[in-house]
């Protein structure tokens, strides 16, 4: 068991050592998995150290020099616990490692959480405590229909104005391009790039999930549509709404697509598409990685003039979905019900989310190129303004035709159709299914998601 004493003493040795630290260059970690003594001839009295697991999803630069660099900061700090990093490889469907890591039962103690919804449900995650939760903006968390707190977020919720489309600044200003201001606008700016001789437009389908990038930017004015009515999802299960009622966008995506998108798309890693801009292979790529795609570019070619925007409605609306806090769409990070069975992991994994949570670690997530999560202090965090293209970012959220809608479900096994529908549009896409056959299958399993329950 630890020392409560000792737990004490190193949260408030935190702020002293991390002052310095949001300057230092991070280098990836390798850390070992086994429960350790406090160190190298300390003595008889070394406090022996918890070691636990953190899973998270990798594929995004930033990302990952984030993990590092916080965990490294936190081991270095406590003396209690040890935090070993447990990535998930790029290209693995995540929902799919869930369900395995639950069925060979060995959940991590901190993970980076997907179909938040369907794993509360089943007992696997345990209450967030107060300790975390109150360093929190309110806005930023909820509770679950039982009154408990299951996940917190790792960056800030500024919903998906992480999906847009990342583009070369030079070569717009070369060519006499601006940034669309209508749907009309983004399509005539396709068609002049290839009537360059150019490649218009980069995507990554080599993970389902960066389908979500083009597809949700073109949607969105659609989905706004239904924010009224608890979203289009509801509206669908309510059966005020049908799958027909996307055919609009899902054309649209697929004359892209046929049109004005660089070959090879089906096997693109979403980092991939990062050399592809920089390289001069694409003008535009899509991104979900807001700025932290904005810092991948920097660190590849600090040369590269790089701009962002959001592909705007047909009367100009930049249409954003609200980040979900609840729900099986909602993510962030969680303590599993495993780790909460072991005194010393549970306290481990609660000492680890208060160090992410200080201002001190929010500096030194923004060095790195990441946006901080909403923490209560945050007028009190560094931001990092310097990543060529932020200044786009931001305006976004001051932008006057911005349009905040919601659209979650609270279907239980949602995201299992999620990832149907994704899969079901890049068949569309490359020509292995028609839009019509697209329209019927994804509704009859749709149909069968809302039967499930």
């Amino acid at each position: 068991m630890h020392d409560a004493t000792t737990r004490a003493g190193a949260q408030r040795r935190r702020s002293a050592w991390l002052a310095g630290a949001a300057g230092v260059a991070v280098a990836a970690l390798a850390l070992t998995g086994c429960t350790s003594s406090g160190g190298d001839g300390d003595g008889a009295g070394a406090a022996e150290k918890t070691t636990i697991r953190f899973l998270y999803a990798t594929g995004d630069e930033t990302w990952n020099s984030v993990v590092d660099a916080v965990v490294e900061a936190f081991n270095e700090q406590s003396e209690t616990t040890t935090v070993q990093l447990d990535p998930l490889p790029a290209g693995s469907d995540y929902a799919t490692a869930l369900k395995t890591m639950d069925a060979t039962g060995n959940w991590p103690a901190v993970v980076d959480m997907r179909d938040t919804l369907t794993y509360i449900n089943a007992g696997k995650l345990a209450p967030i405590p107060e300790s975390v939760t109150e360093l929190i903006e309110p806005e930023a968390v909820g509770s679950a229909e039982d009154g408990n707190v299951y996940t917190v977020p790792y960056s800030a919720l500024n919903g998906e104005i992480g999906l847009n489309i990342v583009y070369n600044k030079d070569y717009f200003e070369e060519n006499d391009l601006e940034v669309p201001e209508t749907y009309d606008d983004f399509t005539d700016l396709l068609a002049d790039i290839k009537a360059n001789g150019d490649e218009p437009l980069a995507t990554a389908a080599a993970e389902v999930w960066p389908s979500d990038q083009l597809w949700k930017q073109l949607a969105s004015p659609y989905f706004a549509e239904w924010g009224d009515e608890g979203g289009f999802w509801t509206a669908a299960q309510n059966g005020d709404a049908t799958i027909e009622d996307l055919r609009e966008p899902l054309q649209e995506l697929l004359d892209i697509t046929n049109e004005y998108v660089l070959q090879g798309w089906q096997s693109t890693a979403d980092a991939q598409t990062t050399t592809l801009l920089v390289n001069d292979m694409a003008v535009m790529a899509t991104s979900s990685a807001g700025i932290g795609r904005l810092n991948d570019i920097h660190k590849v070619d600090p040369d590269f003039n790089a701009g962002l925007f959001i592909v705007p409605g047909e009367d100009g609306s930049i249409n954003v979905l609200k980040n979900a806090v609840n729900g099986d769409t909602a993510g962030g990070l969680a303590i599993s019900s495993q780790a909460a069975e072991d005194d010393d992991e549970y306290a481990s994994a609660t000492e680890f989310l208060e160090f992410f949570y200080q201002v001190d670690t929010a500096d030194l997530m923004e060095a790195n190129g990441w946006l901080a999560p909403n923490i209560v202090a945050a007028d009190e965090i560094e931001r990092n303004t310097s990543i060529p293209g932020a200044e786009d970012y931001f305006a976004l959220l001051e932008s006057p035709n911005l349009v905040w809608y919601e659209n979650v479900s609270d279907l239980s096994t949602f995201s299992g159709f999620n990832t149907f529908f994704r899969q079901a549009r890049i068949e569309m896409q490359d020509g292995q299914s028609s839009i019509d056959d697209t329209i019927a299958k994804v509704q009859a399993e749709f149909d069968k998601t809302v039967a499930a329950g």
